[in-house]
């Protein structure tokens, strides 16, 4: 959510932003928001011009009874009336202007980061490095489904019977992988200097709004029937709302945070034979990463955070690139975002295994997440996350660039010690 103040210095820089989104829908709402703040401002100057009124006029009234003005005191009195009743009035008018106020500008876009290119749609995004060599075999590389199923480790059908299409059961070696990769991800992250967070898997609904647009909000997260309460699609989501309505000192930044949740979304995604399996599903776990720092500290999280995912990839010598979002495909809370794509000796292309996002202080907004400045003052935390690794659908690279000739699947070595020291699978 951006500062009111610019939108009432500076409304066609926000307009600008907007049109680099290709969000021109949205134009309006500057307008309508520039608006309703003039209107709000003069409502709360004539509260605030009549509370002032009523104290200095409800202090005569004492004064005139105990003069035995009586008459003159209860036309004081009248008069203490009628501004308590615009008053009343008033406030509501006040109440209502700000929540028309803040509606609309949970949806005007935040301002990207200057760098970002400007693009439509995911089409439109630019690749920024690239991290070893992909390899194609000279043997064919079977689809993810079918080498989990020659290895007895997944059963979809099963899945189906009990919960519908979108789930699965990971068994044996392969659930075992799923595991250690996790397991592995922790332990790179603590070493890292993270500290390792297990958090709440579900969040009210105040938590949802100060963390995400409504549009994500509506295509992601899954509502607990009669209660104030969401599935998380990720770890961030709560972690970022532990510190809702904080104020913390500078000398408790910046937060490096590393977490562990299993995440729930709805949406099954794009169908093709690619997208089906574990690709995109409504139920799989991730180890995460979240910072708080200062605004003149974000820039460098960012670039560790994405450079973290692609060292934990290059360590299972699994080749990845990063992507630079454009800025039509960055959601309307993010400032600038990376994808780390992991390559896929099948499908000859790479895919996403991960993002890692600047949200300014758009959420810090939205869930009063306060800096106390040290010459006095505060100010807004910057925010950011990445995914350090989200199988099963890592499986997916994983199981393609370490599958041999023969079958079986190679076990590079830093996930043998979480393996029971096992070379191989199969």
């Amino acid at each position: 959510m951006l500062d009111i103040k610019l939108l009432r210095t500076d409304p066609e820089l926000v307009k600008e932003n907007i049109k680099k989104k290709f969000q021109d829908e949205k134009l309006v709402l500057v307008d309508e928001v520039v608006a309703l703040d003039r209107e709000f401002r003069t409502v709360k100057s004539r509260c605030d011009e009549l509370r002032s009124q009523r104290n200095s006029i409800s202090k005569q009234i004492g004064a005139l009874m105990g003069q035995g003005k009586k008459e003159e005191a209860e036309a004081t009195k009248a008069q203490v009336a009628a501004i308590a009743k615009e008053l009343a009035e008033l406030d509501e008018k006040e109440t209502e202007l700000s929540a028309q106020i803040r509606q609309r500008m949970l949806v005007i876009p935040q301002i990207i980061d200057e760098s970002v290119p400007i693009g439509k749609d995911d089409s439109e995004n630019v690749e920024v490095e690239r991290f070893g060599e992909p390899v194609v075999p000279d043997f064919e590389v079977p689809y993810h489904v079918d080498i989990m199923e020659r290895l007895s480790g997944i059963d979809l059908d099963s899945a189906r019977k009990t919960s519908g299409n979108g789930f699965y059961y990971l068994c044996g070696d392969i659930a075992r992988l799923h595991s250690a990769i996790l397991s592995y991800a922790r332990d790179f992250m603590i070493d890292r200097g993270f500290t390792y967070y297990i958090p709440p898997y579900m969040i009210r609904g105040s938590v949802v709004t100060g963390v995400m647009s409504f549009s994500e909000m509506e295509n992601m997260m899954y509502k607990i029937e009669g209660e104030d309460l969401y599935l998380i699609g990720t770890s961030e989501h709560s972690m970022i709302g532990k510190f809702i309505d904080t104020m913390l000192t500078e000398d408790q930044l910046p937060q490096a945070l590393t977490s562990y949740s299993p995440c729930f979304r709805k949406e099954v995604g794009a169908h093709g034979i690619e997208e089906r399996g574990v690709y995109r599903i409504h139920q799989f776990e991730k180890q995460e990463m979240v910072v708080v720092c200062r605004p003149e500290d974000s820039a460098d999280w960012f670039k560790k955070l994405y450079q973290n995912t692609v060292d934990f990839f290059r360590s299972m010598d699994i080749p990845v690139r990063t992507l630079e979002c454009c800025s039509g495909d960055l959601a309307d809370l993010k400032v600038k975002s990376i994808d780390v794509e992991a390559w896929s000796p099948r499908q000859k292309k790479y895919f996403e295994v991960g993002s890692c996002s600047n949200l300014g202080d758009a959420q810090a907004r939205r869930l009063g997440i306060r800096v106390k400045r040290k010459e006095g003052g505060n100010y807004f935390a910057h925010t950011l996350n990445n995914t350090v690794v989200a199988p099963p659908r890592m499986l997916i690279a994983f199981l393609e660039n370490n599958l041999l000739s023969d079958g079986r699947i190679a076990i590079p070595e830093p996930l043998r010690m979480y393996m029971g020291g096992k070379a191989y699978i199969g």
